[in-house]
């Protein structure tokens, strides 16, 4: 007897591509799954999400000549016709596709890869759902929401085997890499502590008053997992930067905004990317929040340069475009203001200088003969570009983007609360009976779920 053959709809597949993507691990049909190389031999792209953030990301892959973009995804209608416009400027035809929904790009078996820009409440669905397609993925950081979402993007990387980029761009700027370096082959001796200046954790948009929903903009979308409520031009205005991240239903706040950036690099600093504080100390007020090492090492939120490590014989402080090296008492490289006790050199002559010449002034000086060397990034987009070609790990992969986001949760957790508590970094999961597993994720709005 035969059977009919199924009718297949718009609905029906974001159905069922929902119902595979957020429930639990599932494997395409082969006609998913991308290509190795788009048309010409390029890899092929597709953008989730095309805000301010994504704006920059779009210019950055259109001048990459190894990189055709050709689709763009947006729950706003003027964003993402904006973008369709400008990849079809660049590619000099109207063949970009613009969706409102990111399931349809990701379903496409023409697409190699995503870069995924959206709100951070998001960030981790489209992973793992572009990861299960065969898309290799730049995701913009903190690379997930929360820890339970770091873990299992993690795990889907290894699953799928599939190359992903953190947009951590700060290990792709040399001060930072050399600032790591000079730390990680003890040229200020022992490591004692490590300052991070950045803003304080994100709270509840209950007292956000509900808006009229501007046309053209799928408010129900945009909510996705999040709790749903009535729209507000600070979590999606339609011209410029939204405050979303301001707000714990989005976002991480400025832990999860600079936090990202200036605790990423004092994992790298720390050499632990591939693991993580073994305790957190509570601090009240929004910032003194410390993590704590198994060495004993630990790593306090305050004001500061940008990220200043504290060793026994001396200090390396660095900010994008700013870098400070002090040893022995010694300021013996500076750009940008130092407030400590050392002094300058006797006979540095005074003069202005770039932090470009004082960071290679270091490099020359101490790390000539370094037994740690660190990955050398000089661009982070090409960089995701040639691991794609390689199938090798990106400066900031997975595990690079997943643990420096478990460092942000793991101290937004500790402001939310109030609490300091024991953290087991290997199983991803208190321990001592402190702190509640609860924190480690969040209710998600059906159908979404991680």
């Amino acid at each position: 007897m035969k059977t009919k053959p199924m009718k297949h709809t718009r609905r029906t597949f974001l159905n069922q591509f929902t119902a595979a993507a957020t429930l639990g691990p599932f494997i395409l049909p082969s006609q998913i799954w991308s290509a190795p190389t788009g048309p010409g031999g390029k890899i092929t792209l597709g953008f989730i999400g095309t805000g301010n953030q994504a704006n920059g990301l779009l210019g950055a892959f259109l001048s990459q000549p190894e990189v055709k973009v050709l689709a763009v995804c947006d729950v706003d209608t003027a964003r993402r016709n904006a973008a369709k416009k400008r990849v079809d400027d660049a590619n000099k035809n109207t063949d970009c596709i613009a969706y409102n929904d990111f399931r349809e790009l990701v379903g496409r078996k023409d697409i190699d890869a995503v870069c995924i820009a959206t709100p951070d409440h998001w960030h981790a669905i489209a992973t793992i759902a572009a990861l299960r397609a065969g898309k290799d993925v730049y995701c913009e950081k903190p690379l997930t929401h929360n820890i339970h979402e770091a873990v299992e993007v993690m795990k889907a990387v290894a699953a799928n085997k599939r190359v992903l980029q953190t947009g951590s761009m700060q290990r792709s700027m040399k001060e930072f890499r050399i600032a790591s370096q000079l730390v990680r082959n003890g040229v200020i001796g022992k490591l004692s502590h490590v300052e991070c200046a950045f803003g304080g954790p994100p709270k509840p948009s209950d007292s956000l008053p509900v808006e009229a929903t501007p046309a053209g903009l799928d408010w129900d979308l945009w909510n996705g997992p999040a709790p749903m409520r009535g729209y507000n031009k600070a979590l999606c205005p339609m011209n410029g930067f939204g405050s979303w991240r301001s707000f714990r239903e989005y976002g991480s706040g400025g832990v999860g905004d600079w936090g990202a950036h200036h605790l990423d690099i004092a994992q790298w600093g720390l050499g632990m990317d591939e693991s993580g504080p073994v305790q957190v100390i509570a601090a009240g007020g929004g910032s003194g929040c410390k993590l704590v090492y198994a060495n004993g090492v630990y790593v306090e939120h305050k004001g500061g340069f940008g990220v200043h490590f504290h060793g026994s014989n001396g200090e390396v402080l660095v900010n994008r475009g700013k870098f400070v090296l002090v040893v022995d008492g010694k300021v013996v490289a500076q750009s940008g203001k130092y407030n400590g006790p050392a002094k300058a050199e006797e006979g540095e002559p005074k003069r202005a200088t770039s932090t470009e010449a004082e960071v290679q002034k270091a490099e020359r000086a101490y790390l000539k003969d370094a037994k740690v060397e660190l990955y050398v990034s000089k661009n982070h987009i090409t960089d995701f570009i040639d691991c794609i070609k390689s199938r090798k790990k990106p400066v900031t992969s997975e595990i690079v983007g997943g643990h420096s986001a478990i460092c942000c949760h793991l101290m937004n957790q500790s402001y939310y609360h109030n609490a300091g508590f024991k953290w087991d970094p290997a199983k991803s999961e208190f321990t001592g009976g402190t702190g509640d597993p609860k924190w480690l994720t969040r209710d998600y709005r059906s159908p979404w779920k991680v």
